[in-house]
């Protein structure tokens, strides 16, 4: 059923007590506040409140009424719906508390089963409420925000409300804004997909702590992402998520790289805090979408114009020089002093006019520009600010400013963020702006995880069973044959010629180099022999099974690939430098399966062991196509087979030409 209702109602009733203080008084006030025309109160005594009507149920009040806003007692509410849900109500917002998030999740269950029956759409219990400036609808306990096209959904009450208390006070516009509390019915995916068909929400940001189906949550990200900008901030940035692992990859996959990886792979971008979440939303809702990460730097003043450089090479954005021909037309334009190479000092004698030609001679050139102005007690700034909103204007890219210190340096700073160039604290925090906004990736607006599934009817894999049916999959394995005897070792030794390797097969040992179940270079039958005598008095307490013989592999680069499932997110992908320093050294990147070609070379090029695989010191680079390719084969593996819990492949030899996995383990699900 359509949520409309729920943003854009012909007539509220709020529910509760109106007696001066209460919750349901304090609402109606911020209802009327707000110039919503039709306000009804419904509570036992039938008592109004200001010019609000009051009724004792919804069968006495008026017909028209689209949605009921809560905030009675807990053990009310299902009643309260039950009432609304007889007369035609189809939409409500539950203020109230003391469900799931105080441990009474039965009477949350009886919440959900009476709306099911009514068709009630609800965001809560327990949330702040909601917002739609454009219907002058002000549903919360929060401040009135200023009117924007930022729509805003939060988990948190509190958080929403700092934004929406930034919004009062005039720094950011707000089009539309939810609070969904324990998102018992409406929740952080379904208002993803209603706000990125708005037509009045021209970017989304979201406040989250947690997701429950993070699939479903990715296809509705990516399909908002594909429509417009999406900006998050994830709290929980700590290991307290840690998963009980067998595998080197199940170990180090923690549960916020995965929700990077995840917001990455869906075109959304995800920052630290309020503030860089507030600067970046000022922006988005004042200037156009960033194209390049190509950034000019104009100032009037040496120390600042050096800083905004460093930070903007910091956080992956380009400041080069400028051309012959942008370089020329600048000398034209300033005196001999004056700084042409990037950043652009006109110096502390820079005029007003000069500003404005210079933005406008550099963006021809470049993607942005970050203009300062340090200015002088005693002078104007206002002049200079209209000078650098004209020239903005005039080009059609982002400017954002720094503007400190002049006798009108408020109305300087009003006159530009009234007119697209917003004005940050710094000249620093302008640049982490225009990097966030270099960020967001356009997605193609669905993410593909069906496949084919195929069951392995058994409870676990031995390691020949999984390189067979890695081999199977395309992925490259060295040649091995499984020997339960000394005589069947020899046997396949000579069949696949000296040297060897000779591995441990059993069910209990699952890194088999810490206990020395690995034995490499044997190039004769009485190696063999040796080798499986001490591999059998290894495991003979351990479910021994027999040994491996694998033809022995030449050394390339190591890396590991990996996968394991995330609570959230299902199947997701590690890579990294591999070997013995895997754990020790931590160089791993993760990614959410099935990873696309360009997903696998990316993933590849984020980890410091990338610069090994590029080839060092004269050495040839190794073959990174076929690592890619290995690795998107392998992220489709747990979509063909959802019995694999885990994957190692650690190490893989990446060669020249090819590359070759030496040791593979698979691990079912329990």
């Amino acid at each position: 059923m359509s949520i409309d209702k729920l943003f854009y109602p012909k007539a509220v009733a709020v529910c509760g007590s109106v007696s001066a203080g209460k919750l349901g008084a304090v609402l109606i006030e911020r209802l009327i506040a707000g110039n919503f025309k039709k306000v009804y109160a419904i509570n036992p005594k039938g008592k109004g409140y200001m010019e609000t009507e009051g009724y004792c149920s919804f069968k006495d009040a008026p017909a028209d009424i689209d949605m009921a806003v809560i905030a009675a007692p807990a053990s009310a509410v299902c009643g309260i719906l039950d009432d609304a849900g007889n007369a035609g109500v189809r939409a409500a917002v539950i203020i109230s508390s003391g469900f799931s998030e105080a441990g009474y999740a039965e009477l949350e269950q009886e919440v959900i089963a009476v709306c099911k029956k009514h068709g009630i759409r609800f965001i809560g219990p327990n949330c702040a409420g909601m917002v739609n400036t454009s219907c002058c609808l002000l549903a919360t306990l929060e401040a009135a925000p200023s009117p924007g096209r930022i729509s805003i959904i939060s988990q948190s009450g509190a958080i929403g409300g700092m934004l929406m208390a930034a919004s009062a006070a005039g720094s950011l516009g707000i089009g539309k804004f939810v609070s969904y509390g324990n998102g018992a019915d409406l929740n952080a995916t379904e208002l993803l997909k209603y706000l990125a068909d708005d037509n009045d929400t021209s970017a989304i940001a979201m406040y989250l702590e947690n997701i429950n189906d993070g699939r479903s949550f990715m296809e509705a990200l990516s399909y908002a992402t594909s429509k417009k900008p999406v900006l998050i901030i994830k709290s929980g940035r700590s290991e307290g998520g840690k998963r009980a692992a067998m595998s080197h990859t199940g170990s180090m996959a923690g549960a916020d790289a995965v929700y990077d990886a995840a917001f990455s792979k869906c075109g959304a971008v995800r920052v630290e805090s309020l503030e860089e979440m507030l600067d970046v939303c000022g922006a988005i809702d004042s200037v156009k979408q960033l194209e390049g990460r190509r950034v000019a730097i104009v100032t009037n003043s040496g120390g600042p114009g050096v800083l905004t450089t460093d930070r903007c090479e910091k956080v992956g954005l380009l400041t080069p020089p400028p051309s012959e021909a942008l370089r020329a037309k600048l000398k034209e334009l300033l005196p001999p002093h004056a700084g042409l190479a990037n950043p652009f000092d006109i110096t502390v004698e820079g005029t007003a006019e000069q500003y404005g030609k210079v933005i406008e001679a550099v963006l021809l050139e470049y993607d942005a520009a970050i203009v300062i102005d340090i200015g002088t007690p005693y002078l104007k700034a206002l002049p200079v600010a209209t000078s650098v909103a004209d020239a903005a204007k005039k080009c059609g890219k982002p400017v954002l400013a720094d503007f400190r210190v002049g006798v009108d340096i408020d109305a300087a700073v009003c006159h530009l963020n009234e007119n697209g160039v917003p004005v940050l604290p710094s000249s620093e925090r302008a640049a982490d702006v225009l990097a966030n906004m270099a960020k967001f990736n356009k997605a193609s607006g669905k993410i593909c995880f069906d496949f084919e599934e195929k069951h392995i009817d058994k409870d676990f894999l031995l390691e020949y069973e999984s390189m067979r049916l890695f081999s199977d999959a395309g992925i490259c394995m060295p040649r091995a044959v499984f020997a339960k005897t000394a005589d069947e070792a020899v046997l396949a030794a000579e069949q696949i010629g000296y040297p060897v390797c000779v591995k441990i097969v059993s069910p209990k040992i699952i890194h088999k180099s810490d206990v020395g179940g690995v034995k490499l270079n044997i190039r004769d039958e009485k190696g063999v022999r040796d080798a499986f005598d001490a591999l059998y008095e290894i495991g003979r307490e351990k479910d021994f099974c027999g040994v491996i013989v694998v033809e022995m592999l030449n050394k390339g680069v190591e890396v590991i690939m990996g996968m394991t499932r995330d609570p959230q997110f299902g199947p997701v992908v590690a890579f990294g430098l591999g070997g013995i320093y895997t754990e020790a050294l931590k160089d791993i990147a993760i990614r959410v399966a099935p990873l696309s070609k360009a997903e696998a070379l990316d993933i590849i090029s984020s980890v410091k062991a990338y610069k090994l695989l590029k080839g060092v010191r004269g050495e040839a680079p190794c073959d990174i196509e076929a690592l890619a390719e290995m690795l998107v084969k392998l992220s489709e593996l747990p979509f063909v087979y959802p019995d694999i819990s885990e994957i190692d492949l650690n190490p893989v030899f990446a060669h020249k030409t090819g590359a070759v996995a030496a040791d593979a383990r698979i691990i079912l699900k329990k």
